[in-house]
Order: C-alpha cells, then sequence, then structure tokens
C-alpha cells in the first residue's frame, strides 16, 4: 500500500479543523472517527423551533480562533453574541437565588459596595477580601497549587466555597481542590506575581486597558445563530470528497520504516504523519505499543463525565422567570444540578417567544455515577429541583438529555509538568501530533486552534 501523508484520529471539532487544512491545501489525509457522525461533543437539534445543544453552546470571545474559523468558511453572518445587557447570574446559598454582585471577576471583587452588601459571603470573608488588597508580591517563585489552595490563601475558604468551585464546575466540570492554579488561573498567578494582591492587580490592569471600545465591548459569547453544529456540518461538507473518512475506531499505532502504522477497521494503514485528535486517555491506548512512556503520561490526565438536560416549557405554563443567564449551585448546596442556563436570555435568538428552555447540567467530578441513571430518574430529580428553586410546577413541552463520558479534561496541580514531559516525549516521535481540550485550554476556540497548528505543522513538513 502507498504511504499515505497524514492520518488524523478523532472526527470532533479539533479533526475536522485539522482535516480542513489539508482539504484546503489540496493534500491528501484520512480522518478516522469511531462514532456513526462527526462532531464529537457538538451536537445541535432543533426542538419545536428551539435551537438544542447537548455539549457546548457557546465559546469565549476572546479566543479568537473560533470566530476566525468560521468567517472563513462563510458563516461569519451566523454568528450571535451573548446578550449581555441580561448577564446576571445567580449562586444558591440556603436553599434560594442569590445574584452574583457586579464588579466581580470571577471570584476577584473590583466594586466595594456591591460585594459588601451581597449575603453570598459572610462579613470576615469580606474583611480579608479589604485586606486582600494591601498584600506583597511573594518573595520568590511559588510551585504549582491547587485552585482552592490559592483564593483560600487570598480570600478565604468560604470564596472557594461559593465562588471559585461554583464557576469553574460550570466551566471544568472539575473540582477546585484538584485543579491546578497555574493551568486553570494563568493570569491570576501572573498577577499575583507582579503585584501580590489580586485585587489589586486586576484594578491596575482594568487602568491600563482604559475605556470600553468606541463601538462597546464585545459580547463575552459568541456562537452561531443556528448551533455550533452549523460550524461541524460546514467543515464536514468542505472536506468530505478531498479527505477521505472512514468512520472506524483506530485501534493501536506502531512505527514503520515510512512513519507510522495505525490499525484500523481491520487495516494497517502507513502514514509519515498522525494526528490525534482524540481525548488524552484514547490517544495513550493508541500509543501504548509505540512509546508506553508517553501512554502513561496521556492516560495520567484525568477526565470528568458530565450529562445536559434541555428542559422546554411553554411560557404561559411557567411562573415568574429570573432576570438574567441562569444559576450555579455549589457544591455545599448540591444535590444533583450544578448549573442551569436560561437559554433564551443567554441568546434570545435561539428560542421562540412562547416557549422556555432550561439547558441543566448534571455530573462534573465526583458526581459521575448519575450518568448511569436512567432518562426518566434524571428528569424527576432535575425538576425535583428546579421547581424547588423557581416555584415551577409546569409540565415540560420536551426534554432532551445528551451525556458525556470522560469528555472534559482535567488539568490537576501538576498539569504543566505533565506537559513538559510529553512534549520530551514527542521529540524523539517526528510525525506524531496531539491536539485537542487536554492539553492547552477546554474551549472549543482552543480545539480548533490545536487542530489548525498540528495539520499547520504536517503541512511545514512536506513543504521540505
Amino acid at each position: 500500500m502507498p504511504v499515505l501523508r497524514a492520518i488524523i484520529v478523532g472526527g470532533g471539532i479539533t479533526g475536522l479543523s485539522a482535516a480542513y487544512e489539508f482539504a484546503k491545501a489540496g493534500q491528501p489525509a484520512i480522518l478516522l472517527e469511531a462514532r456513526a457522525r462527526l462532531g464529537g461533543v457538538i451536537e445541535t437539534d432543533t426542538v419545536e423551533g428551539c435551537v438544542i445543544e447537548g455539549g457546548p453552546d457557546s465559546f469565549l470571545s476572546a479566543k479568537p480562533a473560533g470566530i476566525d474559523l468560521i468567517r472563513e468558511v462563510g458563516l461569519g453572518s451566523e454568528l450571535i453574541g451573548s446578550n449581555d445587557k441580561s448577564r446576571v447570574t445567580y449562586l444558591v446559598r440556603g436553599g434560594r437565588l442569590v445574584p452574583l454582585p457586579d464588579g466581580l471577576l470571577m471570584m476577584v471583587p473590583t466594586k466595594i459596595l456591591p460585594m459588601l452588601a451581597s449575603p453570598i459571603l459572610g462579613w470576615k470573608t469580606k474583611l480579608q477580601m479589604g485586606l486582600e488588597y494591601f498584600r506583597r508580591p511573594p518573595a520568590g517563585e511559588l510551585p504549582d497549587r491547587s485552585v482552592a489552595d490559592f483564593i483560600t490563601d487570598h480570600y478565604g475558604r468560604e470564596t472557594v466555597d461559593y465562588l471559585a468551585e461554583p464557576l469553574l464546575s460550570g466551566v471544568y466540570g472539575g473540582s477546585a481542590d484538584k485543579l491546578s492554579v497555574n493551568s486553570v488561573l494563568a493570569r491570576f498567578v501572573e498577577l499575583e506575581r507582579q503585584y501580590g494582591s489580586l485585587t489589586r492587580g486586576v484594578l491596575e490592569a482594568k487602568r491600563k486597558r482604559g475605556g470600553a471600545p468606541a463601538n462597546g465591548p464585545a459580547a463575552l459569547f459568541q456562537t452561531l445563530r443556528g448551533g455550533l453544529g452549523q460550524l461541524t456540518r460546514e467543515l464536514e461538507s468542505r472536506i468530505r470528497g478531498k479527505i477521505e473518512i472512514r468512520q472506524t475506531a483506530a485501534e493501536g499505532i506502531q512505527s514503520s520504516g515510512q512513519g507510522f502504522r495505525v490499525r484500523a477497521g481491520g487495516e494497517a494503514l502507513e502514514a509519515t504523519s498522525v494526528i490525534l485528535a482524540t481525548p488524552a486517555w484514547a490517544a495513550g491506548v493508541l500509543v501504548r505499543d509505540l512509546d508506553p512512556a508517553l501512554a502513561s503520561l496521556l492516560e495520567g490526565v484525568d477526565y470528568s463525565s458530565s450529562a445536559t438536560v434541555a428542559i422546554g416549557f411553554r411560557r404561559s405554563d411557567c411562573g415568574a422567570i429570573p432576570p438574567g443567564f441562569g444559576f450555579l449551585i455549589p457544591a455545599r448546596e448540591r444535590r444533583l444540578l450544578v448549573a442551569c442556563t436560561f437559554v433564551g436570555a443567554k441568546f434570545p435568538f435561539r428560542v421562540p417567544d412562547e416557549i422556555v428552555v432550561l439547558r441543566c447540567f448534571v455530573g462534573g467530578a465526583g458526581q459521575e455515577a448519575v450518568l448511569e441513571h436512567d432518562d426518566e430518574e434524571i428528569l424527576q430529580r432535575v425538576q425535583a429541583e428546579l421547581q424547588g428553586l423557581l416555584g415551577w410546577t409546569a409540565q415540560p413541552l420536551f426534554t432532551r438529555i445528551s451525556r458525556w463520558r470522560r469528555s472534559m479534561a482535567q488539568y490537576t496541580v501538576g498539569h504543566g509538568a505533565r506537559l513538559n514531559s510529553i512534549r520530551r516525549r514527542l521529540e524523539s516521535l517526528r510525525g506524531l501530533y496531539l491536539a485537542g481540550n487536554a492539553y492547552e485550554g477546554i474551549g472549543v476556540p482552543d480545539c480548533i486552534r490545536t487542530g489548525r497548528q498540528a495539520a499547520a505543522q504536517v503541512l511545514g513538513r512536506l513543504a521540505v
């Protein structure tokens, strides 16, 4: 069999982004995907005129890779931003919804009066927050710490429990006691190094930036009017006929005289380059025969499992809807629900006026067992919690549950050191590339960026 130039393993947004680069360059490649569909965790459905996202519903505007690709493939006119004028987020404390105070940047207060007036934190914690302003920079380089240790040191444990933990659970589905501050909150680590005080550092950075742009600040989140599935479908249409797509599982990788031999679907495919656009644990299984040490490092990346539960109601059947994007539930208050988004408030174009859609999140680090429950039990428990928090007794118009097992990478303490070790192993495996959410960013833009970068590196080798 002739040697293929490249094999891409994984047909999620990372692999599709890599394959798009090969199709654009007119270079041959094979894309292997074990599932019956492409797109990975991006899964968009339309129910009763509502756009329902089973996986991510948007991405941060501050990371340009997502917007750049969307515009490049001709979907720029479909971009919509979050309705930030209504961006109020609630936290559950004492069984009721309490709005996060104005001026809060993650867990860093930038306004005094809103924080003083908020019942989310007690007075002892508020005093510690005030005194934190006078901290001096550390004397030397500090080791990697957990987010919990880092925030406790600056603002106290209550801030971890009622701000850092729920905010990070909504993003990473992880534990503040295990996540690496260097990998998850690198910006705040740099502010600590420079200013000592996070509060003083954030205020100084804000002062240096000056006022908002003349045309107003960009929306915090961006997405596509018809869902992120628009992007994966567009990428798929652009690679079909140019890139060979095989919907079969890769089974292992070995070295060969020409580069690598990938076992898939009962065949041995030869390639000069391989891009592993899979979860790190899956990549570890594939390279076990090739490099056991690299396999061990990759399989050491923790993952959490979670599920999204979308529930649609007729607006006329619902009670009052709190103004805002939704709410977060700290672990100390949590039964099953981790968070809930009011979809129509966050993205008005996605839900007809006569319908209300709540997008709920369950599972995450330490609560993965919920995914083994059947749909009926999950729905009953979620609806009971919603009724207690919102007071609604309405019967759903529709429901959708999407389960994502071992899908969210956890950047635990020591993640940076693990990455350095992985990079060193890759130096001896010229032509093997890793891409996806396991390494340097978990969002859709990070997956797109790493997929395109890996493809660019392969194409650069071909041009030499």
